[in-house]
């Protein structure tokens, strides 16, 4: 099945709960309730755009940081696409959300071959009522996608969707040799917070390049001060804002090294 058809098949607005968040134009983002002004949640949910779902880990009125929503389906077509999903592919999702990206992947590689984790017990119950609810029995975990799931495993292809600093090595051992991992990434070489695409190796470690710009709320283990994200943005500057594509990645066991390619490639330290 195409990553279109997936679409096709399964309805967003199945998965983006009746309470969502907006911005207001004083930086606060409230809620907005499907009940209080149902125009306004359908043309959101009909949207290019990500929706909130969850601000500062669950604020009652009022909050400033998202920290879970349900994708912009642009960028859900984009990951699905580079992850090259066929059927029969084990798949571990790290960071389940509203399980809508859940929902598609199993419609291409079946169910059964889903595996998705959620560190947010509120949310992990949310998703499994979703999934539930269009007939959709993936496994959801509810855990710190950090350790991975190695009980599903090995897989054919991890997909994160929560930005990383330091790519957890419990990833790549759970990959099978030839298997693939994207991981959104913080801003701490670029500021566009970059997808890194990896091909685990048969000596265990994996690699890859950098390949889009993306836009995804932290790890919760691995959120950046504001204050860190500007030093790193001044040294992507005086570096000559180098694009996107010629950064790489290797991780093993002992570490991950970024990499910057150029007259002659060398390590980006941050």
């Amino acid at each position: 099945m195409s990553v279109q058809a997936a679409f096709d098949a399964v309805p967003r607005e199945a998965f983006v709960p009746d309470l969502v968040w907006i911005r207001r134009d004083d930086g606060w983002a409230v809620p907005l309730r499907r009940q209080d002004d149902p125009d306004r949640w359908w043309a959101l949910v009909r949207s290019e755009d990500a929706v909130t779902t969850q601000i500062d880990d669950g604020a009652a009125e009022k909050g400033i940081w998202p920290t879970s929503s349900c994708s912009a389906p642009q960028v859900v077509r984009e990951m699905l696409e580079l992850l090259d999903l066929e059927r029969g592919h084990r798949v571990l999702e790290i960071g389940t959300g509203t399980g809508w990206n859940a929902a598609l992947m199993a419609e291409i590689v079946g169910a059964e071959h889903v595996t998705t984790i959620e560190i947010d017990p509120g949310i992990a119950e949310q998703a499994r009522r979703n999934l539930a609810g269009v007939g959709c029995p993936v496994r959801v975990v509810t855990g710190d996608g950090e350790a991975g799931y190695p009980g599903s495993g090995p897989y054919d292809r991890v997909i994160v969707t929560a930005a990383v600093a330091e790519l957890p090595f419990a990833w790549v051992e759970q990959t099978r040799p030839g298997g693939r991992l994207l991981v959104p990434w913080a801003p701490t070489f670029h500021p566009h917070g970059p997808l890194a695409l990896l091909t685990v190796e048969g000596d265990g470690r994996a690699s890859g390049r950098f390949v889009a710009p993306s836009w995804f709320m932290p790890l919760r283990g691995q959120r950046i001060s504001q204050p860190d994200r500007n030093a790193y943005r001044e040294r992507w500057t005086e570096a000559g804002e180098p694009e996107i594509a010629r950064f790489g990645i290797t991780v093993t066991a002992q570490g991950q090294s970024i990499w910057l390619a150029g007259a002659a490639s060398r390590p980006w330290r941050l």
